[in-house]
């Protein structure tokens, strides 16, 4: 099970920065370079200058860019930009947005978790890693000595039992800042008795990886290389490569939320909607919306989720109309992946991935090609995106269950990519998890 820690971390000088809005930045996954620039813009200090120095992050950059990332945080740290706490600590880290007309509040904190191999211990995984993400990383983490930006990490505290008891006795936070419309207040709890009552409480809890399987996988690799500097012996137990740095928010939190990812579908040469219904036929029953793709945002917020499990949306950006496919056969995939549990067979982004795209949409209508995949998030993105030329078709999913990710930890199974999408991001730039 979970075993966490306090710890010394690294945040930006509270004597000099009241607020840090113009500091912080989402994660480095999710920027592009016009979104680098913006950050950059907002403030010489922003974190972006450190945490992202190559783009995209989707494989290691030349030496020196990571290099220079190290300059700058020895810079800020020599000139006083950023600190480091003399004492340990737990922090407390809530979210709070808007939305469905409602304000939320999303409460977790940042803590230490002792690393354990994927399958081997007390953190699971629910999504594939990929080599080229996992080397920028490794190089910025290997130059900086630091790990930059947390893993979103959930845990099932049924009573919030973990929460209360760090939020028992707030008041005005140590660090607030906001960023795209999500206000992040920080506190700093420094309290021995209070540390050991959160780890033992923690102890009962395996965290389930919500978001950064990349950094994780990363830490691994870095833990190992210390392993071997230090002669192929384990390292002592309290070494800091030993653990990774996570805000851990339960599952039953009330301002968790979870958004599905919608897949863009393009090089469909032969798609239309009447072969397609054919097609799926009979696993699938294929019907017009009962709203249109003017109406997105109210499909996929109300009218997708009644309509019960295993229903999907597909808009058609070529004729601009709308469909919903109900399954009629849910274990659709035992005989085209029987090794999988039942779990994993009846997820509906498993269905999407290796019925609809891999038995119909790539073999029936691609004319031999590879199709072309996009991702989205947000609702109000599928129209504007799928322009029926580069990306013909949106197929359009329900947020994945968070129970999924217990009963697939139990299998010791991965969901496809892009399963799931958990809004907020936990913004970079609050707290540094210092390695030296």
């Amino acid at each position: 099970m979970a075993h966490i820690r306090s710890f010394s971390a690294i945040h930006f000088n509270k004597a000099r920065f009241s607020d840090l809005s113009a500091l912080i930045a989402p994660p480095f996954d999710v920027l592009d370079q016009s979104q680098k620039e913006k950050l950059q813009a907002k403030h010489p200090n922003n974190i972006v200058n450190v945490d992202l120095p190559h783009i995209p992050p989707k494989a290691a950059g030349p030496a020196d860019v990571y290099e220079k990332s190290a300059m700058t945080l020895r810079a800020w740290l020599d000139a006083g930009i950023l600190v480091r706490e003399k004492r340990t600590a737990f922090y407390p880290y809530m979210q709070s947005y808007d939305h469905g007309g409602r304000s939320v509040h999303r409460r977790g904190f940042f803590a230490l978790v002792e690393l354990s191999p994927f399958g081997e211990g007390h953190v699971v995984p629910h999504e594939k890693t990929y080599k080229g993400a996992i080397e920028d990383r490794f190089a910025l983490m290997r130059a900086t000595n630091c790990q930059l930006s947390p893993i979103f990490g959930l845990f099932n505290d049924k009573g919030n039992e973990v929460t209360r008891r760090l939020y028992a006795n707030l008041s005005r936070p140590d660090f607030s800042g906001t960023l795209d419309g999500v206000k992040h207040d920080l506190w700093k709890m420094s309290d021995p008795e209070l540390e050991n009552s959160v780890s033992d409480m923690m102890v009962t809890h395996p965290v389930y990886i919500a978001d950064g399987h990349h950094r994780y996988t990363t830490a691994l690799a870095y833990q190992q290389e210390m392993i071997k500097a230090n002669g192929g012996r384990p390292l002592p137990h309290g070494h800091p490569a030993n653990y990774c740095m996570f805000v851990l928010i339960s599952m039953n939190d009330d301002g968790l939320l979870i958004w599905p990812t919608h897949r863009l579908v393009g090089g469909l040469e032969s798609f239309t909607i009447e072969a397609f219904t054919a097609a799926v036929a009979p696993h699938f029953t294929v019907t017009p919306a009962s709203v249109g793709p003017e109406k997105m945002q109210e499909y996929v917020d109300q009218v997708l989720p009644r309509q019960g499990l295993h229903t999907f949306g597909l808009y058609d950006g070529q004729t601009k109309k709308l469909y919903q496919l109900k399954l009629n056969t849910p274990d659709l995939l035992r005989s085209l992946e029987p090794n999988q549990s039942e779990s994993w067979r009846r997820l509906d982004v498993a269905i999407l991935q290796r019925y609809l795209l891999d038995e119909i949409l790539q073999p029936k209508f691609a004319g031999g090609k590879e199709v072309s995949k996009a991702y989205v998030s947000y609702a109000d993105q599928v129209v504007p995106n799928t322009d029926g030329v580069k990306n013909q078709l949106a197929l359009i999913l329900q947020p994945t269950p968070i129970h999924a990710l217990e009963e697939l930890g139990r299998h010791n199974e991965v969901m496809p990519q892009k399963s799931t999408y958990f809004y907020p991001k936990l913004a970079t730039g609050m707290l540094i998890n210092p390695l030296v």
